[in-house]
């Protein structure tokens, strides 16, 4: 197949050896796939970036066989010389930066700012995973029983299966198996096939540290279908712990068919984020905050703001002060400079904004700016654009109770902090949340067990975006999963008890008495 592209993205993809129609099987070197082509085009421009041939269902079983091969010997090398691969895979990165970055921008249509943002992610997980790799901790107990000792020590798991979402093609990949890498597991990365591209880069840069000791397979990449590569990755056995970023309704499926395993899931699901305005809040920190979290990646995060619990009192003049945010907001080519915000990833993507702002009117809801789809000039014109939406919205719409994966914020008015927290928990999601108070007493009761229901919390700062350090995840039809920071590596690992009889004696447990006469 001949691709016919621009002369920048030309450029751009034969930095990484993307040239033409390339393999989406990589197992420590580049397998001949042998799926059909999926053809990836730009969400900016419509353009034909390239060709990626899927790997079918013995390209995965060849991929699995190659990963656990090269498990079994990477399990035996020391934690702190793991560290030191990741290490060098963090400065391969850090290498490349600028050119991954414009990838993720290129396929995925978030601006060029927040392409390097995410590639600076994986960078950053990759330099916390080395200082883990000398902190994978078990525990020393004190037996009850004389001359014997007791501890708690971690090994490593196996395979680690990835299936991430098109939204953060880089660091969602880096978060899990940068973590998996120093717990001595290897990793199948199945992305998202609307962002294949940037997933055949990130293997290939981390590959140039681990193929010439033969551990390339320890980051094994199958692009491919749900039905030839997806089912088969979920459901094999020799997989333990699968982390799926996606939907919350594709999450319960794949969370029951490990589960049917005896299996292990990371689940990163669906996030209905609330932001909470108080009348002592500083509104010159709110309004850029809300404006950010609800526009940034074109309203396409798992974090994004999505509904603003507003005190009745502050409503309308916080109301008028978004609108005229919204109208500077530059909408383009992701990576022409000064562009605030990119399209969205598909037009199926477009239609569903629509449908979504057409069901929140008929709800009684009043749009106050934004609409899809947004009619663009010149080489955007077969982009997916809209301009992002601001609906004045009662907590009991239907449309505000669903995650929107398109930039909608919903303004919800309160009376009391009470009604505010219980009308933010009243969604099933629960990854993000935040709240703008001066007041410490507010901000204290939302961080309060009977405060937010989310997984991570925040107090003035937005909903949108997470430090590496901490770990990632949320509850309810989040999933509960947690993935980056924190104590997260214990979910790649497996937890081993032992006790040691050092006496000469063998004291029986509970005081049992076993005589053999």
């Amino acid at each position: 197949m001949v691709i016919t592209r621009t002369q920048p993205t030309f450029q751009l993809l034969s930095k990484f050896g993307i040239d033409g129609p390339h393999s989406g099987a990589y197992a420590g070197s580049w397998l001949p796939a042998k799926g059909p082509d999926l053809l990836v085009h730009s969400p900016a421009t419509a353009e034909l970036l390239g060709s990626v041939r899927l790997a079918s269902g013995a390209d995965y079983a060849a991929v699995r066989d190659a990963a656990h091969a090269a498990f079994l010997r990477w399990r035996e090398v020391p934690a702190p010389q793991r560290g030191e691969y990741v290490r060098r895979i963090g400065e391969a990165l850090r290498a490349r930066k600028d050119d991954l970055g414009r990838l993720v921008s290129l396929e995925m249509g978030k601006i060029l700012q927040e392409g390097l943002g995410e590639v600076q992610e994986a960078i950053d997980i990759a330099d916390f995973a080395v200082g883990q790799s000398r902190q994978l901790y078990g525990l020393s107990m004190h037996s009850e029983r004389p001359g014997h000792a007791m501890r708690e020590q971690w090994h490593p798991l196996g395979l680690v299966g990835i299936i991430s979402a098109f939204n953060f093609p880089a660091a969602v990949w880096a978060w899990n198996s940068m973590i998996a890498l120093i717990c001595g597991d290897a990793c199948i990365w199945k992305p998202s096939p609307k962002a294949p591209l940037t997933a055949i880069a990130m293997t290939k840069v981390a590959a140039e540290v681990l193929e010439p000791d033969g551990f390339g397979a320890l980051l094994s990449l199958v692009i491919g279908t749900n039905e030839d590569v997806g089912e088969k990755l979920v459901a094999d056995p020799k997989v333990p712990l699968v982390s799926f970023t996606g939907s919350t309704a594709v999450g319960r499926e794949v969370a029951a068919k490990v589960a049917r395993r005896l299996g292990r899931t990371i689940l990163e699901l669906g996030g209905n984020n609330g932001l909470i305005v108080t009348p002592e809040a500083d509104l010159s920190l709110a309004v850029p905050a809300i404006v950010f979290g609800s526009v940034g990646t074109a309203g396409q995060r798992c974090t994004t703001t999505r509904r603003l619990i507003v005190h009745r009192s502050i409503a309308d003049d916080l109301e008028r002060r978004l609108v005229a945010a919204y109208g500077q907001v530059r909408i383009g080519n992701p990576l022409a400079e000064g562009t605030l915000m990119g399209p969205l990833i598909d037009a199926a993507a477009v239609e569903r904004m629509s449908q979504t702002l057409k069901a929140a009117k008929a709800e009684g809801g009043e749009v106050l700016c934004g609409a899809a789809p947004l009619t663009m000039q010149g080489a955007e014109a077969g982009g997916n654009f809209v301009r992002p939406a601001i609906v004045r919205a009662t907590p009991n719409m239907k449309v505000v109770r669903e995650e929107t994966f398109a930039p909608i914020l919903y303004v919800l008015r309160y009376d009391t902090l009470d009604e505010a927290i219980a009308m933010h928990n009243d969604v099933p999601q629960g990854l993000s949340s935040a709240i703008f108070s001066l007041n410490v007493r507010e901000a204290e009761r939302f961080l309060s067990a009977s405060g937010s229901d989310c997984g991570i919390a925040n107090v003035n700062i937005g909903t949108s975006g997470a430090e590496i350090g901490g770990a990632f995840g949320g509850e309810k039809d989040t999933g509960g999963g947690r993935e980056s920071g924190s104590d997260s590596w214990k979910a790649y690992m497996r937890r081993q008890t032992n006790t040691v009889n050092w006496s000469t004696a063998l004291p029986l447990a509970q005081g049992i008495r076993f005589d053999l006469g």
